[in-house]
């Protein structure tokens, strides 16, 4: 029952908060915002075997797939549309289903989170292979779309996180990789968009960001496998190319130029004193790693 969930229980204290002057509801807002990280720290073990897992198969060629209702699904969208331009993710390498399709991304799609047999079909469309990862996102931990989601993944050899807001839940069992971040009760009772939506942000940016440094998309803090799609991240292309190289700007954008804008081809370039082509070249044969190609290059 919802009424027994850490994330559905009322905070008495704050029975008046509508009563209270607008400056004192963003300080209680703001101290309970703070208790999310913490709660985050608490599942790093959890989060942190959970990406090795992710990350492993995802070398192997598999893809992650969220699945989520309402909140939950949503932050699942985001995620997996914010990784092609951060990392030059493979179309449908990353994918979010969420309870009644796309449109439930802007509005509310009424009972699509009790549909099972949506998760179901949803996933069967993607044709899933043992490779793949489902990670089932839901606050309260019981969502049945986010359920069946994982469990019918696991059933087809599909590694599987469930990622929610209560411990015990059904989403965590229903996983091989439960983690269940605890904020506790919401300033508004039973508002999961608050504190557990907050986390679940943390979770998943934890999840793509550290599974992409883990396939080598990065150069230490480095973005160096970005998609230059317009002219801020163009900027940004220059930009990270001298920080890796300290190249002076005529330099950068001579390398960009052969390169057709490929931030590690350039980087590798400039580092290794090759030409585009033996870039290239030495990218593919160490699978894209900027670091494994930049070692190799310079031991001769």
């Amino acid at each position: 029952m919802l009424a027994g969930l850490a994330t559905e229980t009322r905070r008495p204290e704050h029975a008046g908060i509508d009563l209270l002057p607008t400056v004192e509801i963003a300080r209680l807002m703001n101290a309970e915002d703070r208790t999310v990280p913490e709660a985050v720290a608490a599942e790093l073990p959890a989060i942190a075997a959970a990406i090795d897992a992710i990350a492993e198969r995802m070398g192997r060629g598999g893809r992650l797939i969220h699945a989520g209702a309402g909140t939950a699904g949503r932050l699942g969208v985001l995620d997996a549309a914010e990784c092609p331009p951060t990392f030059n993710t493979e179309p449908g390498r990353i994918v979010a289903l969420i309870a009644g399709g796309p449109a439930a991304f802007t509005e509310a799609v009424e009972n699509a989170e009790d549909d099972r047999s949506a998760a179901v079909a949803d996933l069967d469309a993607l044709h899933l292979t043992a490779e793949d990862t489902v990670v089932g996102i839901s606050a309260s931990g019981r969502t049945p779309y986010a359920v069946a989601a994982v469990e019918h993944a696991r059933a087809l050899g599909a590694l599987t996180v469930g990622l929610s807001g209560n411990r015990g839940s059904a989403l965590g069992a229903a996983a091989e990789h439960g983690i269940e971040v605890v904020t506790g009760p919401e300033l508004l009772t039973g508002s999961t968009r608050l504190k557990a939506g907050t986390a679940q942000k943390l979770v998943l940016n934890m999840i793509s960001t550290i599974t992409m440094i883990r396939l080598g998309k990065t150069y230490g803090n480095l973005m160096v496998d970005l998609r230059a799609t317009n002219e801020k991240l163009r900027d940004r292309s220059r930009r990270i190319v001298a920080l890796a190289t300290d190249a002076e700007p005529a330099e950068v954008a001579a390398a960009l130029d052969a390169t057709g804008g490929q931030v590690k081809n350039a980087i590798l370039v400039l580092l290794a004193d090759i030409d585009a082509a033996t870039a290239a070249e030495l990218l593919d044969r160490h699978h894209g790693r900027l670091r494994d190609a930049v070692q190799a290059a310079t031991k001769y």
